[in-house]
C-alpha cells in the first residue's frame, strides 16, 4: 500500500520560537487534513532532501546573522562542491525566518538559506516570510499573511496533500492531542531515593534528570551541569543612586575545576523565586510533593498507551521538575497556549475572551496584553481563573527555563581557581507602567556571599577567540561590553612579564565617569607606566563619557579620534573585538572602521568594505552582542 505524502517542516532554533513557528504550520497543516512530518533540522539527514516533494524550513537568525547550532551540519551539507544545479529539482520549499530588524544581518539565516536551495533547483513554493521582532504583532505580524498563501499555493502544487481540501475552515474546537504523558509513581519506599539533600552532587542529578525528561530538549551537555561554582564576591560597580545597577561577581570552583579561555563564556540556570514556583503549583492543584516521570508520546501513534519503562531516567519530584524547567514566572506564554486554554475554561467571559485572544483577529490584541506587557505564565493563569489546564499541558506549552550566558571577565592565568562576571541587572517599565527585572540578573544580584551560596553552571566557547600574546589588539565594548576584555587585558598583564606582547588599542564608552566607569582604576592602571594598554607600548585606552557634555560622545567618535592609531595596528596585523549592546553599536562601530579605513589608506569606503570583509573572512573581526 503506498504510503500518503507527507510535507516535511524542518526547523532550526535557538531559542524556541522557530519550534513554535514549526509546530503551529504543522498543526494548520493537520487541521486541514494534510499529514505532516516535523522534525528539527538536526534529526534529518540533508542527503534525503532531493526525494521530499515539499518542506517547509523555519529558521531562526541569532547574534550577528549567525546560524543555529542544529543547522551548521545541514548547512555544510548544502555548500559541497559536488551538489550539481538540478541536485533540488522537483523539490518544492517554503522558508520562514525569524530574526529582529534592529540587527545589522537581520534575518541572514533564512535569506541566504533560501537562496541556496535555489541555486541548487529547489523550487519556491512562495516569497520567504521574515519575521520580525519589531513588528507591533511579533513575528506573527508576517506569519499569518506567510501560511495563508502558503496552503493555497501548496494545493495548487499537490492537491494530494489536502484531501479535504484548503477552502474549509479549519475546526478550532477540536483540541489536538498533547504531546507529553505524566506517570505518576507510588510514593511508598521512595522516599529515600528520591529526597531533597543539600549534597550538590544528589542536586545535580536531580537537574540533571529533570531536564533530561523535559520536552524542550535541552542538549545533554546542558542537563548535567559542568560544575558548582560557589559565589565568593559580589560588589556594586556603578554609583549607588545613579538608576543603574552593575555587579561585578567572583565564584570560586567547588570540587572539580573547569579549564576556560579568556573569550569564554559561562552559563548559569537561575533559581526560580520560591513563592512564585509555589503560588504557580496550587494555582494548577497539583501536588508537589508527587513523583513524576514525563516523556512524549509517540508522534506515529499519539492515542498508544506510554511504556512507563521507556521513560528517560529516574522519577523526579514534580516540584522539582517544575522549578528547573518550566519558566512559570518571567518568561510570557506562547499563542498557541493561550488556544489551549480555552478549550479548558469553563467560564463563557474568559472562554470568549481567550478564543479571540488565538484568532486572527485578536493577534494584536494578544500581542499588546501579552508579549508587550511580558505577563508571566502565573499572571496569564491568575487572569484566567475558571482555567483548569492538565500537568501535560502545562508542561507542554510553558516555555522553558533556559540557562542565562555571560561573558567571563577574569582571566585563568590572572584569578587561578576563579571566574569573574560583569552584570548589569535587567529591568524595563511594562506599557502598564509595571516594573520588570530579568530573573537571572535580579537574582544573582540579591545573592549573599556569606551565606555560601552554589550555583551550577555550564562553560561554553564564545565569539571571541582567545588571543595569542603576539596579535595586536582592537577592543571596543562600551558598557558590560568591557567584561571579556577585563580578561584579555589581564591576561596579557601577566604574560608581558615573561616576554613581549603586541599592543592593546581599547575603546570603552559609559555615561557619566561618576556613575558607571565600569572598572576604572583597572584600565588607568594598565594604561600608564608602560601597562599593557599605555600608549608608549603602542596600544591606548580611550573612553567615550556620553552624557557628562551638551553632545554625546560614543565610542566611534573616540576611535575617530584616534583614526591613525587603528589604522596603523589594522596596518600591522591587528585582529578586531567587539562586544556589547546588539542595537546599534556593531553597525555604527563598523561603519567608522570604513571611514577610518577609508581616509587614511586613500581608497574608496566600497574599497574599505570590502577591506574589512576579507579581514571577517580572515578570523580577525569578531563581534559579540547581545539585546
Amino acid at each position: 500500500m503506498e504510503e500518503k505524502p507527507k510535507l516535511l517542516i524542518l526547523y532550526a532554533t535557538q531559542t524556541g520560537n522557530a519550534m513554535d513557528v514549526a509546530e503551529r504550520i504543522g498543526r494548520e497543516a493537520n487541521r486541514r487534513g494534510c499529514p505532516v512530518s516535523l522534525l528539527s533540522i538536526d534529526q534529518f539527514d540533508p542527503g534525503l532532501l532531493p526525494n521530499q516533494r515539499a518542506v517547509i524550513f523555519v529558521v531562526s537568525t541569532t547574534g550577528q546573522g549567525d546560524t543555529p547550532d542544529s543547522l551548521k551540519v545541514f548547512w555544510r551539507h548544502l555548500l559541497q562542491r559536488h551538489l550539481t544545479r538540478d541536485w533540488l529539482g522537483g523539490v518544492h520549499h517554503a522558508v520562514f525566518g525569524l530574526g529582529d530588524s534592529g540587527y545589522q544581518k537581520y534575518n541572514f539565516v533564512a535569506k541566504k538559506l533560501d537562496k541556496r536551495l535555489s541555486d541548487l533547483g529547489g523550487t519556491p513554493i512562495i516569497e520567504r516570510g521574515l519575521g520580525d521582532d519589531q513588528h507591533p504583532s511579533g513575528y506573527e505580524g508576517s506569519l499569518d499573511p506567510w501560511m495563508s498563501l502558503l496552503w493555497s499555493s501548496l494545493y495548487q502544487i499537490n492537491p494530494s496533500l489536502f484531501p479535504i481540501g484548503v477552502d474549509v475552515v479549519p475546526d478550532m474546537k477540536l483540541l489536538d492531542q498533547s504531546k507529553v504523558s505524566v506517570r505518576y509513581h507510588v510514593k511508598d519506599g521512595a522516599s529515600l531515593i528520591y529526597s531533597t539533600t543539600p549534597d550538590l552532587e544528589s542536586r545535580a542529578s536531580q537537574i540533571e534528570r529533570a531536564r533530561l525528561m523535559s520536552p524542550a530538549r535541552f542538549p545533554s551537555d546542558k542537563s548535567r551541569p559542568h560544575c558548582w561554582l560557589k559565589m565568593t564576591r559580589n560588589c556594586l560597580l556603578t554609583r549607588a543612586g545613579s538608576g543603574r545597577d552593575v555587579r561585578h561577581l567572583e565564584f570560586g570552583f567547588h570540587s572539580i575545576e573547569v579549564e576556560y579561555e579568556v573569550g569564554d563564556v559561562v552559563e548559569m540556570l537561575p533559581s526560580q523565586n520560591p513563592d512564585a514556583v509555589d503560588a504557580f503549583i496550587r494555582r494548577c492543584n497539583l501536588d508537589p510533593e508527587s513523583i513524576i516521570t514525563v516523556q512524549l508520546r509517540d508522534s506515529s501513534n499519539p492515542d498508544a498507551d506510554v511504556d512507563a519503562d521507556a521513560a528517560s531516567g529516574l522519577p523526579v519530584r514534580l516540584r522539582t521538575f517544575v522549578e528547573s524547567t518550566m519558566d512559570v514566572a518571567s518568561a510570557s506564554p506562547r499563542r498557541y497556549f493561550f488556544e489551549v486554554m480555552s478549550y479548558f475554561a469553563t467560564a463563557e467571559h474568559e472562554k470568549e475572551r481567550l478564543e479571540y485572544f488565538a484568532s486572527a483577529e485578536g493577534r494584536d490584541d494578544l500581542y499588546q496584553y501579552n508579549q508587550k506587557e511580558r505577563r508571566t505564565v502565573l499572571e496569564v493563569l491568575e487572569d484566567f481563573p475558571s482555567v483548569q489546564m492538565p500537568f501535560e499541558w502545562l508542561i507542554q506549552l510553558i516555555p522553558p527555563l533556559k540557562t542565562r550566558a555571560f561573558s567571563i571577565s577574569s582571566s585563568p592565568i590572572a584569578h587561578p581557581n576563579e571566574v569573574h562576571l560583569t552584570m548589569s541587572v535587567v529591568s524595563w517599565v511594562t506599557p502598564f507602567k509595571r516594573k520588570r527585572y530579568g530573573l537571572c540578573s535580579k537574582w544573582l544580584a540579591g545573592l549573599d556571599p556569606q551565606q555560601g551560596v552554589f550555583v551550577p553552571v555550564w562553560f561554553q566557547k564564545g565569539l571571541l577567540p582567545a588571543p595569542s600574546p603576539s596579535l595586536p589588539l582592537i577592543l571596543i565594548g562600551p558598557g558590560t561590553g568591557c567584561a571579556p576584555f577585563r580578561g584579555f587585558v589581564a591576561e596579557r598583564a601577566v604574560q608581558s612579564q615573561y616576554g613581549p606582547t603586541a599592543p592593546i588599542l581599547f575603546f570603552f564608552g559609559c555615561r557619566n565617569k561618576e556613575d558607571d566607569f565600569l572598572y576604572s582604576d583597572f584600565w588607568l592602571f594598565h594604561s600608564q607606566d608602560g601597562g599593557v594598554l599605555s600608549e608608549e607600548k603602542g596600544g591606548g585606552f580611550y573612553v567615550a563619557f556620553s552624557r557628562d557634555q551638551p553632545r554625546k560622545v560614543y565610542v566611534q567618535h573616540k576611535m575617530q579620534e584616534h583614526g591613525q592609531r587603528v589604522w596603523d595596528l589594522l596596518s600591522n596585523g591587528a585582529s578586531v573585538y567587539i562586544a556589547g549592546s546588539s542595537t546599534k553599536m556593531p553597525s555604527d562601530v563598523m561603519s567608522t572602521f570604513e571611514e577610518i579605513i577609508s581616509k587614511e589608506s586613500g581608497v574608496p569606503k566600497e574599497a574599505a568594505a570590502r577591506w574589512l570583509r576579507a579581514l571577517e573572512k580572515a578570523g580577525r573581526y569578531h563581534v559579540e552582542a547581545w539585546s
